[in-house]
């Protein structure tokens, strides 16, 4: 039994008759009469009789005829609602960003969506870099900002900006704005595993070395133990970077290395070309312009009143490509 074969016996017994049914579904009359006996054959049981003034339903008929009908208003209700959700999701871009960075970057990126890309839903997904790239290429994102992505993908790229690491205390530790390998290796730390990677990779071949006392995979786990006081940890800069906490932690940086970690925006090779991609990386690149500007992204931030939420649309060609 299917929706088919349902909606035909609806159809004959609504007309009353084999040849007024098959005009009304635009059906050849000796086609509707084998749909009807294999919906017999498959029930086991007589639905119709036949007359010399066409059909009338038998008992059973009449039960499946009540039944079909409300199968097939069912039916109809869950096609709209799919049809509904296709449409939203064809207006709606999912956008991925690391821990660290979606504090910093996602409230400006909302407005702009929000002011500048009307009939856009902006869905926003945190995670760390590869939950990232495996969701983009799974089709659970649309578009994400990631960290140094490995090669081989088969993902579009576009370089953002790189933004250095720092060595985050608690001020009253007393260090000074520039720390050295020496004096990094003896301070005990608690980093992301991505974090971790990144950096003893490039330590590795000055032969330094972390003093890892943990890895926690919660960046505001670890914000915490570091204004607690008692840990310290190497993120990059912009996870600290507002004035809320200046007077509290201190921002060091590692001489005799540079530390950083490459921002990049990804996404799917097939859908580059799509309308509101194109213009929500856009929305994307301008706010990362806007917080390197205001020195979210280095040593030295500028003044919080230069920090306050942008509510413009997008300040250059959306889809710049870097």
């Amino acid at each position: 039994m299917n929706l088919r074969a349902l909606r035909y016996f609806v159809a004959i017994a609504d007309a009353g008759s084999l040849t007024a049914a098959a005009a009304a579904v635009s059906i050849a009359q000796p086609a509707l009469s084998r749909q009807l006996r294999e919906l017999e054959t498959d029930l086991g049981m007589q639905l119709l009789h036949r007359t010399p003034r066409g059909v009338r339903l038998t008992s059973a008929g009449v039960t499946l005829y009540e039944s079909a009908r409300r199968m097939l208003d069912e039916a109809a209700r869950v096609r709209q609602l799919l049809a509904g959700q296709d449409h939203a999701e064809q207006a709606s871009v999912t956008l991925g960003a690391s821990p660290t960075l979606a504090r910093v970057l996602l409230p400006g990126v909302f407005e702009r969506c929000h002011h500048g890309l009307s009939g856009v839903r902006l869905v926003v997904r945190e995670a760390f870099t590869p939950a990232l790239l495996d969701g983009l290429e799974r089709g659970l994102l649309d578009i994400a900002v990631v960290t140094n992505p490995e090669p081989g993908r088969a993902l579009a790229l576009y370089p953002l900006l790189g933004e250095p690491f720092a060595l985050i205390t608690h001020s009253d530790w007393g260090l000074d704005t520039v720390v050295s390998l020496a004096q990094l290796a003896a301070i005990p730390l608690v980093m992301t595993n991505l974090h971790r990677r990144l950096v003893e990779q490039q330590l590795a071949p000055l032969g330094a070395c972390l003093n890892l006392k943990a890895e926690i995979d919660s960046v505001d786990t670890i914000r915490e133990l570091v204004l607690q006081g008692n840990w310290a940890t190497v993120m990059p800069v912009s996870a600290f970077n507002e004035p809320h906490s200046a007077r509290t932690v201190r921002l060091s940086e590692i001489s005799g290395v540079q530390l950083s970690r490459l921002l990049v925006l990804a996404t799917r090779i097939e859908r580059t070309e799509q309308p509101q991609l194109w213009a929500m990386g856009g929305l994307v690149r301008a706010e990362c312009d806007r917080l390197a500007a205001a020195g979210i992204f280095g040593f030295a931030p500028t003044s919080a009143k230069t920090r306050t939420g942008h509510k413009g649309g997008p300040e250059k060609s959306p889809g710049q490509k870097a």
